[in-house]
């Protein structure tokens, strides 16, 4: 058996040395003939039109963002302030008064797991800040960059009016999907938080009388996050961010060209540092990263748009004009629902589920607390940085409506933008990219490993042997083209909303519970 595994070992290793993109091909034929049918039944679509179709996840996650909305009467926008508040800390005394929700028996055992135990009102591990740049170092990254230019290039600048509108929307479902997280979440006796769908789904439907029809719906979600973190929240990520560092560093002249396996040896380090610390030091690097990355393209940006500022009243002209012209529907909801933030779990993740996991260690004893922080997530990478990434496109003409480009290509796109107003822009942007791609890395990381430790334990053991296994798949990204290989993670990406919204629909009278108390003690404490 020994001799059979070494043979095939060395049969690869010989292919991929003397035709790596054979063996690229050869994978990707394989790959697809394999799992193309689990692809084309999560992206099949609903025609709308005799050419104009919607895939049935987009039309689940639209609809569900919208009743959500409407169930909490626009908390997309009556908690926006509240949540700012939080952030600055204005509500810190609430978190620390225990007194309020811990009763006298504050240990519990957990009648499904007896090696667990779940502490009401607990401290948890991160900040309301810490938490929220956790989450949005998953979110902010590619889909506002190659994904707003794929967007536009196919449905014109009417398609930023439809991408500002579902980041509204999408606040309401990260609003109930993280309120429930921190509810129903569980910390071990070394003080380590485990929480996100896989939790809410057991112990929430368990108290509706659902308890195995919870289990089979977090075991799948477990597993399609599992998928997730392995390809969109990794190869994807570092393979994309090598191609643009590959361009503007030379293209084929560059010395790192041919030599993605390099670059990803490097990520995979710097990856398995920061992920070896757990959420603490995730934490700690994107409270850093997350304003620094953002911070720069930003300033980027904004200096495109100052040099250029008569254009910008034109521009936003040919957004709202071109919203409800043929292309502009056809852009909004295909391309940049579509074709943008596929690549991007929808850029801001909302009513996936996996944002929740990363707002569940926060230190608060009040889960709606998260929720209304949770919403500043879908409005900062969606409304507000995508939309600039939109200006800066429209503004410096850099896009060809009607044309179908590739992720690569958008990413182009926008750094040729940049380098319109300045010449080294791109320079920054390929930075950023690299910052986006690391910080993204990092938090799916966190996603997988607590998927994987809710389906095969908690043990050291099993979480080295995740976080090895998810360094390799760096090293492994930015060094083949596995096209088929990403896009079967997408499809399980998307996946993970059909257990994910099934929960967050039976569970909402609870979120509405946790509102209504969190509501009450700031009317107390005012």
């Amino acid at each position: 058996m020994a001799r059979v595994v070494l043979f095939l070992v060395m049969f690869l290793i010989s292919n991929f040395v003397n035709s790596q993109s054979s063996l690229d091909d050869q994978i990707n034929e394989k790959f697809e003939n394999a799992t193309g049918w689990f692809v084309d039944a999560i992206f099949a679509q609903i025609p709308l039109t005799e050419e104009v179709g919607i895939p049935w996840v987009l039309l689940v996650l639209l609809l569900g963002a919208s009743y959500f909305t409407f169930y909490f009467r626009g908390i997309n926008f009556t908690g926006f302030r509240t949540a700012i508040r939080i952030v600055r800390g204005k509500y810190d005394s609430l978190e620390s008064d225990t007194s309020i929700q811990v009763s006298e028996s504050i240990y519990t055992d957990d009648g499904d797991n007896p090696d667990t135990v779940r502490i009401e009102g607990h401290d948890g591990e991160v900040t309301h800040f810490q938490a929220l740049t956790a989450a949005l170092s998953a979110t902010v990254g590619l889909g506002n960059i190659a994904g707003v230019a794929i967007a536009l290039s196919i449905g014109g600048p009417g398609a930023t009016f439809w991408m500002i509108l579902v980041g509204f929307l999408g606040m309401a479902s990260k609003f109930v999907e993280c309120t429930l997280g921190v509810k129903y979440r569980e910390i071990d006796e070394d003080g380590r938080v485990f929480g996100g769908p896989m939790y809410y789904l057991t112990k929430g439907l368990k108290e509706k009388g659902l308890e195995k029809f919870g289990k089979v719906l977090a075991i799948i979600f477990a597993i399609m996050c599992i998928g997730g973190s392995f390809g969109g929240g990794n190869m994807f990520q570092v393979n994309q961010a090598f191609q643009l560092f590959e361009y503007v560093s030379g293209g084929e002249e560059s010395f790192i060209h041919g030599k993605g396996w390099l670059f990803g040896l490097i990520m995979a380090s710097l990856v398995g540092i920061v992920i070896i610390g757990g959420i603490k030091k995730i934490a700690r690097v994107t409270d850093k990263i997350v304003p620094a990355m953002v911070f720069l393209y930003v300033l980027a940006v904004i200096t495109i748009l100052v040099i250029n500022y008569t254009s910008i009243p034109d521009a936003f002209m040919a957004i709202f004009n071109g919203a409800f012209a043929p292309e502009g529907i056809v852009g909004g909801f295909i391309g940049v629902l579509i074709q943008g933030f596929k690549r991007a779990a929808f850029s801001n993740e909302a009513g996936i589920g996996s944002s929740s996991i990363a707002h569940s260690p926060v230190k608060t004893n009040y889960a709606a607390s998260e929720g209304l922080v949770a919403l500043l997530e879908p409005f900062i990478d969606t409304v507000v940085i995508c939309t600039m990434t939109a200006l800066v496109l429209i503004i410096t003409g850099q896009l060809e409506v009607g044309a179908e480009i590739s992720d690569a290509q958008g990413v182009v796109l926008t750094s040729n933008a940049l380098k319109s107003g300045i010449s080294w822009f791109p320079y920054l942007l390929s930075f950023a990219v690299v910052l986006f791609a690391f910080s993204s890395m990092i938090s799916w990381s966190y996603y997988g490993h607590q998927a994987w430790s809710f389906l095969f334990g908690r043990s050291k053991k099993m979480e080295y042997l995740y976080k090895t296994i998810f360094c390799i798949f760096v090293v492994i990204g930015s060094a083949a083209t596995l096209g088929s290989v990403t896009d079967f993670s997408d499809a399980m990406i998307f996946a993970m909303l059909v257990p994910n919204m099934i929960g967050l629909f039976l569970l909402l009278p609870k979120v509405k519970e946790e509102l209504v108390k969190y509501r009450n003690a700031i009317k107390n404490q005012s």
